[in-house]
């Protein structure tokens, strides 16, 4: 992990100062590099992003549950969550939605009258992206989930 920071703290990006924004350290102190690109299977990134379609989906119209689960994602990748934004449409009740972490980002946008959700998890460094499928399979049980791979950042050599 990078940090010691409060998972569940929600920064105010409105009047926050620096000292309250949370601070890495490199969890290998022998790297001098301070990217946080990913080594893993002989393949070098930035990233983990995945691409998440939700079918036959439920509660993809309630803001509380939606919420619940970005911040249960959050904690299970292991990411340090810096502020969530949500907005709810009419009249349809579609969600649009962001978890901006230190890591990356969860995204959403919902389609309640079709029962489909559209998720983004791009996470760098050591958390770990696909563990939020998983949360978001128990919050708005979906009839299928398909989840799409991409290595943002891949170093070709």
């Amino acid at each position: 992990m990078y940090k010691d920071f409060d998972y569940n703290q929600e920064i105010d990006p409105t009047g926050a100062t620096e000292t309250q924004w949370p601070s890495f350290k490199n969890v290998n102190e022998n790297d001098e590099r301070n990217d946080h690109f990913i080594q893993r299977d002989g393949k070098q990134f930035a990233g983990t992003h995945l691409i998440i379609d939700l079918w036959g989906a439920s509660k993809l119209d309630d803001l509380q549950v939606m919420e619940q689960a970005f911040r249960e994602a959050v904690i299970e990748c292991g990411a340090t969550l810096l502020h969530i934004h949500m907005h709810h449409f009419t009249p349809n009740g579609g969600i649009s939605g962001v978890a901006v972490l230190a890591e990356s980002h969860i995204s959403v946008h919902t389609w309640p009258e079709r029962d489909y959700a559209a998720f983004d998890v791009f996470m760098c460094g050591d958390a770990e992206p696909h563990k939020a499928t998983e949360i978001l399979r128990k919050a708005f049980l979906p009839s299928e989930v398909s989840v799409k791979e991409i290595l943002r950042g891949e170093v070709h050599n």
